[in-house]
């Protein structure tokens, strides 16, 4: 270790060792987790609500204190030495936190302001980062007239007045609309490609799959796997068949099927959601003909059969026995909320 506080024997951009996390009333919100973030890569955790994704987050950028473990970003402790870190992240959460009253160009001039930049150099880093986010056409206009999409686009920029080696994003595009979320990718890899770091939550399957070099699927405050996209999607070992039977099937029409499927040679494990059994089959797309057969001969009412090449999907559903629910309760919030968030 430096004067500085700095551990050079580990120079990814986050090393995560062992994170604890509790809460009062025994709540474990993150449970026993280790990570790595190497400088330059967008890395995601992919996870529903209440997994640990923005617990976690909020331990790395010193919001809040770890139970137990160790964290380092860019090779400082957060215990050690959270100014530095702070100098060093960006941070746009789930709630947007734009001033409704104050214009685009205010809004940033503002923000770069507490981040202690002069007011010339302020007001020339609003006029880039207005231009980089497309919105120097609506730099005079007050943010409360915005919509969501160049809200987000505000806020993020906002994180980015100071410059920092590594942003990190919590669930950037819940809310949109298919549109402006493809348009805030685009502006997500514009700044990778520049050489920033960026950590995202998602619950989008597509985002993670289109944005993410890697990512973690975290599930009740575990990391469940962990990998590229197409690493974590060759991990099931084939083509996924999936067999939904009527609504009035018994439960020992699902065990039959499950039996069926369980017993066909390359088979991976079984998983059974709502009305379906779903199987990881070698060679799936030349043996559906010997599927057919299988179910035909042990007279299962099939609904439905289908063939799909694997997606996150299908690996979320192998490691945690459930499809990854999106809860759209609310769109992105008109102004920074003046309490904690109760989820974690």
């Amino acid at each position: 270790m430096d004067k500085t506080g700095t551990e050079k024997e580990d120079r990814a951009m986050i090393t995560v060792e062992n994170l604890i996390k509790d809460f009062p009333g025994d709540v474990r919100a993150v449970d026993d987790i280790s990570f790595r973030v190497e400088k330059g890569e967008i890395f995601g955790f992919l996870g529903p609500n209440g997994a640990g994704k923005t617990t976690t987050i909020r331990a790395i950028v010193t919001l809040l204190k770890p139970t137990s473990g160790k964290i380092l970003v860019d090779g400082f402790d957060v215990t050690k030495n959270p100014q530095a870190i702070r100098e060093r992240v960006g941070y746009a959460a789930q709630f947007i936190g734009v001033d409704d009253d104050l214009t685009a160009h205010e809004n940033l001039i503002l923000q770069a302001r507490l981040h202690n930049i002069s007011t010339r150099e302020a007001k020339k880093k609003a006029n880039e980062l207005l231009e980089i986010m497309d919105l120097q056409d609506v730099a005079k206009r007050r943010a409360g007239t915005f919509s969501g999409g160049m809200r987000r686009r505000l806020d993020l920029a906002q994180a980015l007045v100071h410059e920092p080696h590594l942003l990190f994003l919590d669930e950037p595009t819940t809310g949109l609309d298919p549109q402006n979320r493809r348009a805030l990718w685009g502006h997500l890899r514009k700044l990778n490609e520049s050489g920033l770091t960026i950590f995202l939550t998602t619950q989008y399957m597509e985002e993670a799959n289109t944005l993410c070099e890697r990512l973690a699927i975290i599930d009740q405050g575990r990391i469940q796997i962990e990998g590229s996209p197409a690493e974590l999607k060759a991990t099931l070992g084939g083509e996924a068949i999936t067999v939904t039977l009527p609504e009035t099937a018994q439960q020992d029409v699902f065990e039959r099927t499950r039996s069926i499927l369980d017993g066909m040679s390359g088979a991976a494990e079984t998983k059974s959601y709502n009305h379906s059994v779903a199987v990881f089959l070698e060679h799936g797309s030349s043996r559906l003909a010997e599927v057919v057969r299988a179910l035909d001969s042990a007279d299962v009412p099939v609904a439905r059969l289908e063939l799909a090449q694997p997606t996150l999907d299908d690996v979320f559903l192998r490691h945690t026995g459930e499809r990854l629910r999106v809860e759209e309760t609310k769109r992105p919030s008109m102004r920074r909320p003046h309490g904690r968030s109760k989820q974690r």
